[in-house]
């Protein structure tokens, strides 16, 4: 036991100085070239069948096809293992076959009489047979299924990877999950197509095989009459021995690595080994059981049958499916009205209440005022496992994930969020409600995925046609079985959880400035005075209330401005509140101050704006009308508003079709009311003043609107 563990160690130990790979290698490159002796045949011929089965039920215990990511290179290794020793073999069989069977070795001797009873005319029918099995059968289907399997898997890249950016601009996974799926899907693509050439390996070994087989024989008739005196009959006998030995020691190592190949690339990507996976399918439903139970007893009871192997077999399923029925009927099931709290593990408040009946001689109080969920989450009675971690919901994940991105960007701390079903909704129904306000609602199927379209397929599907919840484009609930085949098109596949997560991020981060109250800035407040003191005192109260603050940076977040740079909003309002306190006029000095991080948030990196702007007669007539207001507003004709509102979208949607974002600049007293004007009918534009342009940026005008 001590030699073989220290034996063991030390191949590990190779394996990791790196030596492993060129001594396999340089060995394989011997055996082709230096005769062996037929103990060392013996040796090999073991070993190789040894590493076949090894990596065959490596095969069946790998949970994932990446688990064994090695497997093309394992596969081309023992390929040409197989074929040095084929060469080997022939080697000695021809040099020594005149001396009898027993001269290559015990192992191609014991398969050339014991396996086919040292009737050479059978080998050859069993090495055909297997053969063909093998060329035919196994290695063709696994060779076609590779093939197929790797162009899906290319093909598929682009929506896969568009997913995984779904699902990040979703708050649904983080930066390193993201890396972490990419990194998945290229060693996916990788492995599918190293896995389509090794295929193409195991062929030609199998059609090597067959050449080898008639080389050895006539060879073999050739050297034993020609050269060494044998009578055809004796040199038929042992050459052909000989050689079906050989054929039959390669051939079966053969037919197992092309077997563990096809099981590798027709398994399902499902995290259970394929024992796991075909017991749960064949045997999960007892009345398939039943039915292969009840058609076997019909034909044992037939005259003429083997009575007693079928009753015997149809007794079998009939048991085994009353065994797993009455196993499956001792699971608790769970009531779909279940109170399911987990607060602190996902700091989303989670409440499935059941409907309890009111004690009527209980007195009313104030504890019976329930108050208003500042964000409220209500389910179907269907969605409720998508909520249960014990059920394998994700749904609680993925608000976390939305919360934790949310507060981030927006720069303030997301609300929990409070789930409770409500049986007033369909079955597959969700509602978002903020403070006791509906914001949203649609209906998921939680047994299906989302295919979006989002704007560029190659071809449509077939499921149910939907609208995307959170931005309104055209969808289809798909099987799950699709998915791969939508995200080839070039469709983007979300299952139902990251479905209701990214409607509820949109929601709360369009509504974000409705979700920030005094106790909310105040905490802001709070933390930047840990670490600037003095400039938070001055401010709050001493130059101005925190209501006005409040104001301030409801305003920066209803134009979608993130708080996060909290010292330079208080900055910039500590030095202009001593000359006003209009929280529209303080909101424009801190998007001044902000103006760098406006821009980038819109354009990214680039050095570059592309802008439309206003022609100076229009401008004109928008401040005339805002002086004429008052400053409440801007006050149009319908015909010149409704003419400049479709100008502005005929612009944003050129933008969008170049794939540059829609910015209007415009001057300083316009900029506030004309972003009112325009916000919910062009939610993609982006309106900028001149002053919040830094000094250093460079613009491009590609579009001027008139007032024609």
């Amino acid at each position: 036991m001590a030699a073989g563990s220290d034996v063991f160690e030390g191949l590990k130990n190779v394996g990791r100085s790196g030596l492993g790979a060129p001594i396999m290698i340089t060995a394989l490159l011997a055996m082709m070239v230096v005769p062996l002796p037929p103990i060392g045949l013996d040796i090999l011929f073991t070993f190789n069948i040894a590493l076949s089965l090894v990596v065959l039920l490596a095969c069946v215990y790998a949970q994932l096809p990446l688990h064994f990511s090695s497997f093309p290179t394992v596969l081309l290794l023992a390929t040409l293992m197989r074929l040095a020793l084929n060469v080997a073999s022939t080697r000695v069989i021809l040099l020594e076959g005149h001396n009898g069977p027993e001269a290559a070795g015990e192992v191609i001797n014991s398969f050339g009489n014991f396996v086919v009873g040292g009737n050479y005319v059978v080998g050859l029918v069993v090495f055909s047979i297997l053969v063909l099995i093998n060329f035919i059968v196994v290695t063709k289907g696994a060779g076609r299924i590779s093939e197929v399997s790797a162009r899906f898997t290319l093909d598929a890249m682009p929506g896969k990877q568009m997913a995984i950016d779904a699902d990040l601009n979703a708050g649904v996974i983080d930066q390193e999950e993201a890396k972490k799926r990419r990194s998945e899907v290229v060693r996916e693509a990788d492995f599918y197509g190293s896995m389509d050439g090794a295929s193409k390996f195991v062929r030609g070994d199998a059609i090597a095989g067959i050449l080898i087989l008639f080389i050895n024989i006539f060879g073999g008739l050739g050297i034993g009459m020609a050269q060494h005196g044998m009578s055809f009959g004796d040199a038929v006998h042992n050459y052909t021995l000989l050689t079906i030995g050989d054929g039959l020691v390669a051939q079966i190592p053969s037919l197992v690595l092309s077997t563990a190949s096809a099981i590798m690339v027709t398994r399902v990507s499902n995290a259970k080994d394929m024992g796991g996976q075909i017991l749960s399918h064949l045997f999960s439903e007892p009345r398939v059981l039943y039915v292969t139970g009840g058609i076997l007893g019909l034909v044992g009871i037939i005259p003429g049958m083997p009575n007693f192997v079928f009753l015997g077999l149809s007794a079998l399923c009939i048991g085994g499916a009353y065994y797993g029925s009455k196993e499956g009927g001792r699971k608790p099931e769970k009531s779909l009205s279940a109170k399911t709290d987990s607060p602190a593990a996902s700091g989303t408040d989670s409440a499935i209440k059941a409907n309890a009946a009111p004690d009527d001689n209980k007195e009313l109080s104030w504890d019976d005022v329930t108050p208003v969920d500042i964000v409220g989450l209500e389910v179907g009675y269907r969605l409720i496992p998508m909520v249960d971690k014990k059920q394998g919901g994700q749904l609680m994940s993925r608000i976390k994930g939305v919360r934790k991105k949310l507060t981030g960007e927006l720069g303030f701390l997301m609300h929990p969020v409070h789930i409770k079903d409500n049986l007033n909704l369909p079955p597959n129904g969700y509602r978002i409600i903020l403070k006791g306000v509906i914001a949203g609602e649609a209906e998921v199927h939680p047994e299906q995925d989302m295919a979006i379209n989002p704007g560029q397929v190659s071809g449509g599907l077939n499921g149910i046609a939907t609208i995307d919840p959170a931005f309104g484009l055209e969808a289809y609930w798909i099987d799950t079985s699709q998915r791969d085949i939508a995200q080839t098109q070039g469709y983007t596949v979300v299952d139902a959880s990251t479905v209701i997560a990214t409607h509820l991020s949109h929601i709360l981060a369009r509504h974000a400035h409705r979700l920030l109250g005094r106790e909310e800035a105040q905490h802001l407040l709070d933390t930047l005075a840990k670490k600037a003191p003095r400039l938070v005192e001055a401010l709050v109260p001493d130059l101005l209330p925190l209501g006005v603050v409040l104001k301030v940076l409801q305003n920066l977040l209803e134009e979608n401005v993130s708080i996060r740079d909290i010292q330079t909003i208080v900055e910039t309002l500590a030095e202009y509140a001593p000359s006003s306190q209009d929280s529209v006029m303080l909101t424009s000095m801190v998007r001044v101050s902000l103006g760098r991080s406006i821009i980038q948030n819109i354009n990214g990196l680039s050095d570059e704006l592309p802008i439309i702007t206003l022609d100076p007669q229009l401008e004109h007539i928008l401040l005339e009308s805002i002086q004429a207001s008052g400053g409440a507003g801007i006050g149009l004709e319908p015909g010149i508003a409704e003419r400049i509102q479709q100008s502005l979208m005929k612009a944003v949607e050129q933008q969008e079709i170049v794939g540059e974002p829609a910015v209007l600049v415009v001057a300083a007293p316009l900029r506030a009311s004309l972003a009112k004007f325009i916000r919910h009918g062009i939610s993609s534009l982006h309106v900028l003043a001149f002053n919040e342009l830094p000094e250093d940026i460079k613009i491009k005008v590609v579009v001027v609107i008139g007032n024609n």
